[in-house]
């Protein structure tokens, strides 16, 4: 039982974790000393993708499910058998990749627009 109990909670800390990924930037607007952490939570989740780096969250879950006799994740990892097809349709994959891209960087664009901001009407 503690071992189910695990796993489900491995599962709400690697959602709560691509959450943060996709919206942390924004986030970083409000509390400026996030960004950081965000930036290593991204290049973490997109080397998994980019790189095929194991995340050390599904090896967690895969342990937890294994000792609570629960059949492991798929090889084709988390991402996969939780989202893909559930969330959004497989043949969407490529898009979602391209939407999360696009927020984190209009993301870090809003986060720079001040501190830019600030270097235009300091030069003038």
């Amino acid at each position: 039982m503690l071992y189910r109990m695990l796993a489900d909670a491995t599962v709400i800390v690697h959602l709560a974790f691509l959450g943060y990924v996709v919206v942390g930037g924004f986030l970083a607007w409000r509390w400026r000393r996030t960004i950081w952490l965000h930036v290593i939570a991204v290049t973490w989740g997109f080397s998994t993708v980019l790189f095929g780096f194991d995340c050390p969250l599904t090896h967690l879950e895969n342990w937890a499910r294994d000792r609570g006799g629960e059949a492991l994740l798929p090889s084709s990892g988390f991402i996969d058998h939780y989202l893909t097809g559930v969330v959004y349709p497989e043949n969407a994959v490529d898009l979602v990749r391209t939407l999360v891209a696009v927020a984190v960087l209009v993301s870090w664009a809003g986060f720079v627009r001040p501190w830019l901001r600030r270097r235009r009407h300091a030069a003038v």
